[in-house]
């Protein structure tokens, strides 16, 4: 049996898996590369990169995929230089912008200014209603079980019927999904497929160091924590020693402002935290991760892990 056909606008992947954009650095070009040459959709995250390097990964992600592969770039809302990142992913005709942890009209305009297709992320059936009203090609429908900032306490499951109900556009369900079965269960509920980060970082072609992607096999159940980030969101990291020191309302002295957030509470510098950790100082950096991390105990090729996918999902027929 085969899996059903996720399609969003000209984008028709083999394997209904889009992988999610994560920041700072950790989905770059090699990671949006090996997803999409393994068959699902790549996303290459622009937040906490300069524009040029952004430009830089996304023609070496088309050359990874000799041009055949589905990449698209995803960029926080919360940045400064959001508009600027998301019309120069544009100008390289990238197959999507995807944006979350806020919301933009504009972005839609440009989104039919330059041909691209935009995609929101949401946590309701209200906001997903007014992404498809505003022109939103697809919506993503991220549960409370996802790693990085979140947009709710509501598990996914609970939410996705919801959005489903409330929109014509194709649904994507992401936050906690790691194994086939999961797949199996969105689909069944009516998702036109999910996003996947957690699970795709343990890869060998993630960009992020090895110290970074250990932290996920180390992870024991219990140990992610829920912080409150400089962002004005609450994001799920795996413990550590800066969770630790930044838990509650704790202040973290600053080195350097580098006056990335449109609005910034300044108790530590969120982007300085991610980059330490994706360079492999994980006990001083958030390590974003999933809620169910702690089931991830090896790394292996994407391709391997599109195959452990497939064959799950077969077994749930």
């Amino acid at each position: 049996m085969s899996i059903p056909k996720m399609i969003i606008e000209h984008m028709t992947p083999k394997i209904p898996v889009m992988q999610g954009g994560m920041g700072v650095r950790v989905s770059l070009s090699g990671l949006a590369a090996a997803v999409a040459n393994a068959g699902g959709i790549g996303t290459i995250s622009g937040t906490g990169i300069s524009i040029d390097i952004l430009r830089e990964h996304i023609r070496k992600a088309r050359e990874l995929t000799n041009g055949k592969g589905y990449i698209g770039v995803n960029v926080l809302f919360a940045m400064n230089d959001f508009a600027e990142t998301i019309k120069a992913a544009m100008e390289e005709k990238v197959d999507f912008i995807i944006s979350g942890a806020g919301f933009s009209r504009d972005m839609y305009t440009w989104g039919k200014e330059y041909g691209v297709p935009v995609i929101s992320i949401v946590s309701s059936a209200k906001f997903a209603k007014l992404a498809e009203r505003l022109g939103a090609s697809a919506v993503v429908v991220e549960g409370f079980e996802a790693g990085g900032h979140l947009g709710t306490e509501r598990p996914l499951f609970d939410i996705l019927p919801e959005v489903i109900e409330a929109v014509k556009i194709p649904v994507i369900a992401a936050g906690g999904i790691l194994h086939g079965a999961d797949i199996d269960k969105a689909i069944q509920m009516g998702a036109a497929g999910v996003q996947m980060g957690t699970r795709f970082v343990a890869s060998d072609e993630c960009d992020a160091h090895s110290n970074f992607k250990q932290m996920y096999l180390d992870c024991n159940e219990g140990e992610t924590v829920l912080v409150k980030t400089t962002v004005g969101l609450e994001g799920r990291a795996i413990k550590n020693k800066f969770t630790d020191l930044i838990y509650g309302n704790k202040k973290v002295k600053i080195k350097k402002c580098y006056d990335c957030l449109k609005s910034c509470d300044y108790r530590f510098c969120t982007l300085d935290s991610l980059k330490n950790s994706v360079d492999g100082d994980v006990d001083n950096g958030l390590v974003f991760a999933g809620s169910r991390v702690h089931e991830i105990k090896e790394i292996f090729s994407v391709q391997k892990i599109m195959d452990n996918l497939m064959k799950e999902y077969e077994l749930c027929k």
